[in-house]
């Protein structure tokens, strides 16, 4: 019983063997012949994308505070224009910190929205939430 047990192992190790020296030795396939490009190409389709529509909550007119309408303006605005209006304010006063670009060191103006000396570009949505209405 032994025997033919090993018997059936020594076979299958060798069909296996066979399969993976057929494997190596089969020639590869030629990629296919590449087809030549009609002389004409083929009318661009206009695709209509429809226009991106913005979140009405971003467009939401919001009043500033005393403290930022000194900086961007009284009038009411979206938050995304308080934001590039403060932008705007950081870049003409060259507020940026000099070595870390992404903190903002706040002047006279900003010191009463920031409440910190300098804040990140990041912290500065969130303090500018606490001066709009």
């Amino acid at each position: 019983m032994a025997k033919s047990s090993k018997k059936t192992v020594k076979k299958v190790v060798k069909k296996a063997a066979k399969k993976v020296a057929k494997k190596k030795a089969a020639p590869k396939k030629k990629a296919a012949p590449k087809k030549k490009a009609a002389k004409k190409a083929a009318p661009k389709k206009a695709a209509k994308k429809s226009a991106r529509k913005p979140n009405a909550a971003f467009m939401i007119p919001l009043t500033p505070s005393d403290a930022l309408a000194k900086v961007v303006g009284n009038k009411p605005m979206p938050r995304t224009e308080i934001v590039k209006k403060i932008w705007v304010y950081i870049k003409k006063n060259d507020l940026q910190d000099k070595q870390n670009r992404r903190m903002i060191n706040a002047d006279a103006a900003l010191k009463p929205i920031f409440v910190k000396d300098q804040i990140s570009m990041f912290e500065m949505a969130g303090a500018l939430n606490k001066h709009v209405k």
